[in-house]
């Protein structure tokens, strides 16, 4: 022990002292505890210390001893003064500062009267102007319960029970049993309570049948303090209960009747399982006819709702024309990128002659991909309601793989000056051509479509969530994202790539002119918010 505590302060002045050297012509300081846990007993004071090295003169400095959250002040010193409404109820009274030698840097919290809620860790802090540094300390309160009391209980179990009981002790004691030579006894049972104040109850039992342990001893030892009580017992040897010769005959023909009951109540058991068995299984036959005849009627009437969805969705373009505002959509110059043209009308927008489609990444705003974006957003915002639009896609008679284009919305604050996917996740709902195929850029496989669309219907419903696309031409529906439930300002959205290609925003009136022929045989697809598409039993239910 007195190695270890050298040890300690060694180490303790080895810190300072590299402080010191570190700190050397600077304000600052170290908060300094003691390295080992404060022991004290129940219901006295005790001290809790804190010293700043280099020392100083702390009286200036606002002080705090507090428990595991700053808020949970044991005692707060500030302006010079106490102050008392920042401290803990329970330690309101029994918390004074101790200053005798403040101005050197040494100051302490004395605490009166200790509880065992007192027990456990604490930080002091230190605060000069922006400096603050704060220490921990550890606080184990020590209650030195009543003494073990033996009881001889009586004869139990071919021997005889005693009970070993003791109150008052924190933290728990360790409990042993001793015979006359000092050897250790195995406790029967040993069972603990604790009090309203937090003190342990303990409860040890043992049953002695060797009768030449005619003494013994029950200690309890509290762990931290080290402190043992002991009490000892003798048994007189007439006390130990002696085995009758009827007793072992009764004993015979008891266990020849208990295993002859025992075989008798194995068949009745045998049995019963039996016959619970074979009705399982005429239930588990039952269970499944009925979840099979439960399927079949839950197929068909998937089947029926598809269809009537799909019939829905056959119709809802004629219906928008009534329900949706048409919207006249200009081109803003000021989003587009350098390489695309705007008409002066803001209604057309097309790719430069002699642009290269794959350029380096330094070229086009710092792009991090071999492959510049060229796109532009219309000056159009949207924030409620329902609205659409008609676009038309030129690609040119020389469209080759670079040809692509995309339409749709995109929130009017995404990122467009790296490379990006105009997918939902990112907060773009288009539709997109690429390699000679329509597809949606969630996820990788093409749109089954009659034909390449031209003239293009964007319908946008925020007060449904959803953002359909239409073929103006035909009338049949290309694509439909449903269950949208994140929005901010909405804007239109256009991107081009490839020689020849161009797109052309249709006036309000020709809008409005232009409803197209919609045959009974439209296509649909959907895709739902977070659902990527509907399940793989119901595609199976769909019309073909």
């Amino acid at each position: 022990m007195v190695g270890s505590l050298d040890f300690s302060l060694l180490r303790d002045l080895f810190s300072i002292l590299l402080l010191q050297v570190s700190m050397w012509g600077s304000d600052s300081f170290l908060v300094i505890s003691p390295s080992e846990p404060i022991v004290a007993m129940l219901g006295t004071d005790t001290v809790l210390p804190c010293r700043v090295s280099p020392a100083m003169n702390v009286e200036s400095m606002e002080l705090r001893w507090f428990r595991s959250q700053f808020s949970e002040a044991v005692y707060v010193y500030k302006d010079g003064m106490e102050q008392a409404g920042e401290q803990l109820v329970d330690f309101k009274g029994r918390a004074e500062l101790v200053k005798d030698y403040i101005t050197e840097g040494r100051v302490a919290v004395r605490i009166y009267s200790l509880q065992i809620s007192d027990n456990g860790m604490y930080k002091c802090s230190f605060k000069k102007d922006s400096d603050f540094e704060e220490a921990t300390l550890e606080l184990k309160v020590i209650g030195l319960g009543s003494g073990p009391r033996i009881f001889m209980v009586g004869p139990e179990d071919k021997g005889i029970r005693l009970t070993c009981t003791g109150k008052g002790w924190f933290p728990q004691p360790e409990v042993k049993w001793t015979d006359a030579r000092g050897e250790k006894i195995p406790s029967l049972s040993e069972d603990e309570t604790q009090d309203d104040d937090g003190l342990f109850q303990i409860e040890a039992s043992l049953i002695v049948r060797d009768t030449s342990k005619t003494k013994v001893s029950c200690s309890m030892k509290n762990p931290f303090f080290g402190q043992e009580q002991v009490e000892t017992i003798s048994i007189p040897e007439s006390f130990f209960p002696r085995t009758s010769p009827w007793k072992v005959a009764f004993a015979g023909t008891f266990f020849i009747l208990g295993i002859f009951l025992g075989a008798v109540v194995f068949l009745a058991w045998k049995e019963r399982q039996e016959k619970k068995r074979v009705q399982e299984v005429q239930e588990e036959k039952e269970k499944e006819s009925e979840a099979r005849e439960s399927l079949e009627k839950e197929l068909v009437r998937r089947k029926q709702l598809y269809q009537q969805d799909w019939k829905k969705a056959n119709l809802y373009a004629d219906w928008r024309k009534e329900q949706f505002k048409a919207v006249a959509i200009t081109l803003d110059p000021d989003s587009a990128h350098p390489n695309l043209i705007i008409s002066e009308n803001r209604k057309q927008v097309s790719l430069m002659e002699n642009v290269p489609q794959n350029c380096d990444a330094s070229v086009y705003q710092g792009q991090e991909e071999s492959e510049a974006v060229f796109s532009v957003l219309g000056q159009n915002y949207f924030n409620t309601g329902r609205h659409y639009w008609e676009v038309e896609v030129n690609i040119g008679i020389e469209a080759g793989p670079e040809t692509k284009w995309a339409v749709g919305v995109c929130l009017n604050t995404v990122k467009r000056d790296k490379w990006f996917v105009e997918c939902p996740e990112k907060n773009f709902w288009v539709i997109a051509y690429e390699k000679g195929e329509v597809k949606v850029l969630t996820f990788s496989e093409s749109l089954s479509l009659r034909q390449h669309p031209q003239r293009i219907g964007v319908f946008l419903d925020q007060e449904d969530g959803d953002v359909s696309f239409y073929n103006m031409v035909d009338g049949s529906h290309i694509f439909s994202f449903t269950g949208i439930t994140s929005y901010g300002t909405l804007c239109p959205y256009f991107r081009l790539q490839g020689a020849g290609t161009s797109v052309t925003i249709y006036s309000t009136s020709d809008c409005t002119e232009n409803c197209p022929d919609f045959s009974p045989n439209t296509s649909v697809t959907h895709l739902r918010s977070g659902d990527m598409g509907i399940p793989q039993e119901a595609k199976r239910l769909l019309p073909p």
